[in-house]
Order: structure tokens, then C-alpha cells, then sequence
């Protein structure tokens, strides 16, 4: 006879501490929880869950949050929303830096008790044994009071509630007071308080890290035909482009330049003696990453130069490049801090087929990698104390992410105003990784995207809600890398149309010096770089040449600061067109409705019926409205969705309309 099995009996785990509400689903909440999300100075930070419980008992929930070196917890009232069963709400941000948030929930019992009691007596029924129940709740309450008007209202209020010589319902019409179940709420201990097993971050920045127009210039350009150029000569060039509206003017590598395996013209192995090297060879006899090249000038005049560009409204931008010339004092004083190969020599960069043998990479690995991130970091410190605060980080992904990491949070910790833009043209998701560890700004692979689908894709993706709560893409329409086929064979007329699309596409966008002469000769056919590339050379101008499109960067950058739909990430909508070779889409800020429609062939006129996401503007099907074309000055009555535009690139690449007002249907 088989053996019957035993009973197999599991006592109740530990319920003590078991939580009595569940929470869940809370947003914003990123990797959960493993990263920040990212917001502006100002905002007001909305935050919502699913919160519920068993039973019938009324819930109530709060945000609980602290600001940067906040002691102490503060609260923000959540609130239920039936239609879609979640629970929202928010608090200002009113400080650059971390803050950490979570959500609490309980059992709302003196809500629950005014609710029932109500209907109770509605129902005529008698309540007698559940206002003792409310006498206890607000006995518990003045208990915690202690002293004072409060504890003697609720104590009396409790007294009266006891008092069986009044009638019921006379003493719950007291006791159901608005104002007395306020004052209880206010020191009622909920016994089964629960927190969502989370506390969030979310990292505040300025206002410059999502909004801003940069550009970028060598300043040893700024001299006269082949001179080199100094701080105090790029001063000079400041006014200009304050005029055309930029707000962050980007330098590249200021520092000493090394001699050893010095680059020369476009790229050659060969310097001549005037060549002046790569500034991306960082560090010679004058010092490394915390110097500047002696003929720029001294660190004084770059102090003269940053306090410059800030009496213009302009903030300086500097290239933080991790690698060292053969020269850098770093390989006399930490070789170690470098890659060794087996023979004993050091490796220089490579990233086959190129060589980039005036270039050593760190070996962010090696034995005494404390000091060597701690250095890299002390380098930032160094120029955050000479003015600059926001920095454009070369090829961060090929450095580790545990020390960007490190490093961005080290920084930020005690200068929450700086700003990092990781210039990593890498795979989408590592690009992505590095925002998430820290990057305020990232640039993007826009200059690669030129057809309308290639647009449109790319941007649905950067500008998704889950993207933006950490991904901030500055749209760069050109580098000293990169100078586009679509450049090169659109001329003047594709300058305008990436100018247009980089400047409304993004709140942050930028463009590197010769934009605007629309210089477009690559090395060779085919090639991305630039034939006498100033990576290698001193590369003078004429800032008002013929064909330059000055007129133009001063028109957009104009109207993006008086239009506050251009500066927002998460207000891009896009609508259609019966023609492939035009790009409409429209963004909406409260008060401010912006309707764009490109022509992305350069050299052809282009007509078409274009269909506006009326939608995201509030407009009708069959509503008339006014737009004008920011500009030109045009006006134009539009009707619903669908519209006729004709588009010629030579007099002008594209409409930026301003909805001005609806219209009656029999105006």
C-alpha cells in the first residue's frame, strides 16, 4: 500500500510589515529607477501611479520629494482621475541639481468615516455607534496635537460627538464639518502608511541645456590671412554672432599643441614648420589639458575673452578631449596612465585603417585609474573656475561608461550648472546609454537624415515621450568632420534648408564656422571632410562674403527666442504631404502655434497639397485661419487640414507660419 503524502503547510509569512495599499506603475521612472530623468529650472514636475487597495476604504497619496541639500521631506497632494483610474500631480522646480521624489499612500480613514457616515444619514439610518467612532479618530488626533486651539477644537469636537443627549444627527452635522475633518487630517496618524519601494531622481538643469543655438569657431582663425589668431582677436568676432543671435559659442581644444608626429595640411604626415597642428593633439612643452596655447594668448586673456562673450549674452563652450599628444607632461609624469605595448613602447590612436599617430589614448583601466579620472576631473574643476560651464565631451563612447558616470555626478555635485554635450556618432543605443549615465545634450545622426521618411523617423524616435525623459539631441547641420554629399551638391539652397529644419526640428541646434558662406568642398569625391580643413590649418574669412546666408540665421535665431513653441522637445507633431519632397510639421506651446513646411530638394521648385496635424493646434476640419510666415511677413487664410504651397529653394526653402487667429467660416 503506497504511503499517503504529507500534508505539505507553509505558515503565513511575516505580515508586519506586508504593505496595505498597492502602488505601482509610478511615472517618470527610468530603467527602474537605475537613472535619472531629466528636466528644466522652472518646470512643474508631474508625476503619476496606479494606487489601490482592497475593500471599500477611500484612498489618499502624496508626492514626497526633496530638493538639492533639502534636510527634509516635502509633499504634494496626488489626485485620483477616474477616467483613466491613475492618480496625478506635481511640484515646482525651483532649483539646478538632483532631486529625489517617491509616492505614499494610505487609508484615508477619517474621509472614509465622513463618507460613510453621510450616507448613513442620508438613508435615515441611525449613526450613533459610528460617530463614537469619530469621537475616537478625533480623540487620537488632538492626542498629537498637544497643546494649542487645535488640540482643544478636536477635543471638543470628540466630547460632542460623545454626547448622546443630542440627537444623532445633530452631532454629525458637526462632526461631518469640512473644516474639523481638515484640522483632524492635519495630525491623524495613518497607521498603514506605504511608500513605493523606490525613491526616483530626476536631474534639474538650467534652461540653456534645452534650449540654445550654438556655434563653433577656431579662434586661432580669427587673425589675419596666415596669422595665427589670438583670444583677444576672437573677441572681436564676438559681437557678430551675438548679432546673429547664437547663445554658446564652442571652441575647440585651446590648449598647447604637441609637436611629435604633428598633422599637417588636410591630414598629411608631413608638417611644415607653419603648420599648426591639430588641436585635438593635446599638451607640448607648455603644459596639457589645463593650459592654452601661447599663441592664442595667456589664461588671462581667455578670461577677458569668456567675460567678453558674457556682456554679450553668450556663454563659452569648451572641447573636453581625453587624449594627449606625444608631448603631454602626462606621459613624463604617469606613463602608466597609458596603453603599453609588449615591446615597451606606447600606443598610439588607431582606429583601423586610421592612424592617428600624434594622438596617445588614456588607459582608463590601468592601475592607478583613482588618479587618472580624478585628474580628468580636476581638469573640468580648472576651467569651471575660469567662467566655462558647459563642455563638449570628444568621443565619449569610446572612454568607459562607469567613469562618465562617476565623473558627470562628481561634477554637477558641486557645479549643478554645467553642461555636457557627448558628441558620440555611434549606435543609437550606446549613444542613448550615455545619456541616460549623465550627458545634458547629445549630438545626433540629423546630418545623415535628408529625405522626408529619413527625417520624420529619425525625429518621432528623439522627440517619443520615453526618449525625451533623458535624450536632449542638439541637431549640429555641420561639423569640421562632416560636410554632407547633401551639402556639397545642394549649395546654398541645402545650407538654407538644414539651417531651417536644424533650427525647428530642435530648441537646441548648432553649426560650425563657414556654415554661413556655405562652404562645401570636400578633400575629395566622395569624402566627408573638408578640402583645407581647418583641423590642420589656419583658415581665415570673410564673414560677409557673397552668397553667405547671414540674413537667414539671424531671421530663425530671432524667432525662436520670441516664440516660445520653438524651444520645447515634447510639442512635435507631423503632419503629411501629397508630395515626398515636403516636410510639414507644427509645434504648439500654449498661446503659440507654429506650422512648418520644408522643401527638402535644393534644386527644384516643389508644389503640393499639405495636410497639417490640425489636431495638435486645436483647429477644425473646416475652421479658416490666418497664418503668417515669420520669415517673410506673408499672410495667408488657411482652411482645416489641407493646403496648397509652392516652394521655390533659390528665394525660399520653407514656410515658418505663426497661426494668428481663426477666422469665421463666412469671412
Amino acid at each position: 500500500m503506497t504511503p499517503r503524502p504529507k500534508k505539505q503547510t507553509q505558515r503565513p509569512r511575516n505580515t508586519d510589515r506586508a504593505p496595505h495599499l498597492a502602488i505601482e506603475c509610478v511615472t517618470p521612472e527610468l530603467d527602474a529607477s537605475r537613472y535619472p530623468v531629466k528636466r528644466v529650472l522652472g518646470e512643474s514636475f508631474l508625476v503619476s501611479a496606479d494606487i489601490f487597495k482592497d475593500g471599500h476604504d477611500l484612498i489618499s497619496a502624496r508626492i514626497s520629494y526633496r530638493g538639492p541639500e533639502d534636510s527634509q521631506w516635502r509633499y504634494a497632494p496626488l489626485t485620483f482621475d477616474y477616467n483613466s483610474d491613475r492618480w496625478h500631480g506635481g511640484f515646482p522646480l525651483d532649483r539646478i541639481g538632483r532631486w529625489t521624489y517617491t509616492v505614499e499612500a494610505w487609508t484615508d480613514t477619517l474621509r472614509t468615516w465622513r463618507s460613510e457616515v453621510e450616507k448613513k444619514v442620508g438613508a435615515g439610518q441611525d449613526v450613533s455607534s459610528e460617530l463614537l467612532e469619530g469621537a475616537i479618530h478625533l480623540e487620537a488626533a488632538s492626542r498629537r496635537a498637544k497643546f494649542g486651539e487645535a488640540r482643544t477644537t478636536l477635543k471638543s469636537a470628540a466630547a460632542h460627538l460623545r454626547n448622546t443627549e443630542v440627537h444623532y444627527g445633530l452631532r454629525a452635522a458637526e462632526g461631518l464639518s469640512p473644516s474639523l475633518i481638515a484640522l483632524a487630517e492635519e495630525f491623524f496618524r495613518q497607521s498603514d502608511l506605504t511608500a513605493y519601494h523606490r525613491e526616483l531622481v530626476v536631474q534639474v538643469d538650467r534652461e540653456q541645456a534645452r534650449f540654445a543655438a550654438w556655434y563653433e569657431m577656431f579662434p586661432r582663425s580669427c587673425g589675419l590671412e596666415g596669422c595665427h589668431g589670438t583670444f583677444a582677436e576672437a573677441a572681436e568676432a564676438l559681437p557678430r554672432l551675438a548679432e546673429l543671435g547664437f547663445d554658446v559659442i564652442y571652441l575647440p581644444p585651446i590648449h598647447p599643441i604637441g609637436t611629435t608626429n604633428r598633422k599637417g595640411r588636410n591630414n598629411t604626415l608631413n608638417a611644415s614648420a607653419d603648420d599648426p597642428g591639430s588641436p585635438w593633439a593635446i599638451g607640448s612643452e607648455f603644459g596639457g589639458h589645463d593650459a592654452v596655447d601661447p599663441r592664442l594668448g595667456t589664461i588671462d586673456d581667455f578670461d577677458n575673452f569668456v567675460v567678453r562673450a558674457a556682456g554679450l549674452g553668450m556663454e563659452i563652450a569648451l572641447d573636453y578631449a581625453l587624449q594627449c599628444s606625444p608631448d603631454h607632461p602626462w606621459l613624463r609624469q604617469h606613463p602608466d596612465w597609458f596603453f603599453v605595448r609588449p615591446d615597451g613602447s606606447l600606443k598610439y590612436a588607431e582606429n583601423p585603417p586610421k592612424k592617428y599617430q600624434d594622438i596617445y589614448p588614456l588607459n582608463f583601466w590601468c592601475k592607478d585609474r583613482k588618479n587618472l579620472w580624478a585628474a580628468c576631473r580636476d581638469v573640468l574643476l580648472f576651467w569651471i573656475g575660469h567662467g566655462v560651464h558647459t563642455f563638449r565631451v570628444d568621443n565619449p563612447h569610446t572612454k568607459p561608461f562607469a567613469f562618465w558616470e562617476w565623473m558627470i555626478a562628481d561634477v554637477q555635485r558641486s557645479h549643478p550648472e554645467a553642461i555636457f554635450l557627448a558628441e558620440a556618432f555611434t549606435r543609437p543605443k550606446r549613444m542613448k546609454h550615455l545619456a541616460k549615465l549623465g550627458f545634458t545634450q547629445s549630438y545626433t545622426h540629423f546630418t545623415w537624415k535628408n529625405t522626408t521618411w529619413e527625417l520624420r523617423t529619425f525625429m518621432e524616435e528623439y522627440a517619443s515621450p520615453s526618449v525625451l525623459e533623458y535624450y536632449r539631441g542638439n541637431l549640429f547641420a555641420n561639423t569640421p568632420d562632416i560636410l554632407h554629399e547633401y551639402l556639397v551638391r545642394g549649395g546654398r539652397n541645402a545650407f538654407r534648408v538644414r539651417l531651417l529644419l536644424a533650427g525647428t526640428l530642435s530648441p537646441i541646434y548648432g553649426i560650425y564656422s563657414g556654415f554661413e558662406l556655405c562652404e562645401n568642398v570636400p578633400v575629395r569625391e566622395g569624402s566627408e571632410e573638408y578640402l583645407d580643413s581647418e583641423k590642420y590649418q589656419l583658415k581665415a574669412r570673410s564673414c560677409d562674403a557673397d552668397g553667405n546666408i547671414n540674413a537667414d540665421i539671424a531671421a530663425l535665431n530671432r524667432v525662436r527666442r520670441e516664440n516660445r513653441a520653438l524651444q520645447l522637445y515634447d510639442n512635435l507633431a507631423f503632419g503629411g504631404s501629397d508630395n515626398d519632397q515636403i516636410l510639414v510639421y507644427a509645434k504648439h506651446s500654449p498661446g503659440n502655434d507654429l506650422i512648418i513646411v520644408v522643401n527638402v530638394d535644393p534644386n527644384r521648385v516643389q508644389e503640393s497639397t499639405v495636410h497639417v496635424p490640425i489636431s495638435a493646434l486645436g483647429i477644425g476640419h473646416e475652421e479658416y485661419y490666418i497664418v503668417q510666415d515669420l520669415l517673410t511677413g506673408a499672410r495667408y487664410t488657411w482652411r482645416g487640414s489641407s493646403n496648397y504651397v509652392r516652394l521655390d529653394p533659390a528665394s525660399q526653402p520653407g514656410h515658418l507660419f505663426r497661426v494668428e487667429n481663426s477666422i469665421s467660416r463666412n469671412a
